[in-house]
């Protein structure tokens, strides 16, 4: 195992090691879509809480998720590189067809 390996498994899951600290990883666009991703994919009961090993099934929370993702897509139209549209256009459509079948 590299230094850097054992370095990186010393911090929480989530946080890197930066400067000799745990710290979460810097905030942006990208990494706000990846978040409420999860979110939704934990209510849709696609994922397990890893701390508890515990799926959620909550289709009303799962919803409302993707509906802020649909929110953050219609307001930042046109302010967007091309990058961050086809992720939150992908992860939109992903979701929506989960939740489809979810609540089928």
């Amino acid at each position: 195992m590299t230094e850097n390996e054992k370095n990186e498994k010393c911090c929480p899951e989530g946080y890197v090691r930066q400067g000799g600290a745990c710290v979460l990883p810097e905030v942006t666009f990208t990494t706000l879509i990846m978040s409420l991703n999860t979110s939704a994919l934990f209510h849709l009961g696609e994922i397990q809480d890893p701390e508890t090993g515990q799926s959620g099934h909550d289709l009303v929370l799962a919803k409302h998720t993707i509906d802020t993702l649909q929110l953050l897509k219609d307001r930042t139209r046109g302010n967007l590189t091309g990058k961050e549209e086809e992720l939150l256009g992908h992860v939109l459509a992903d979701l929506k067809l989960r939740y489809v079948k979810a609540s089928g």
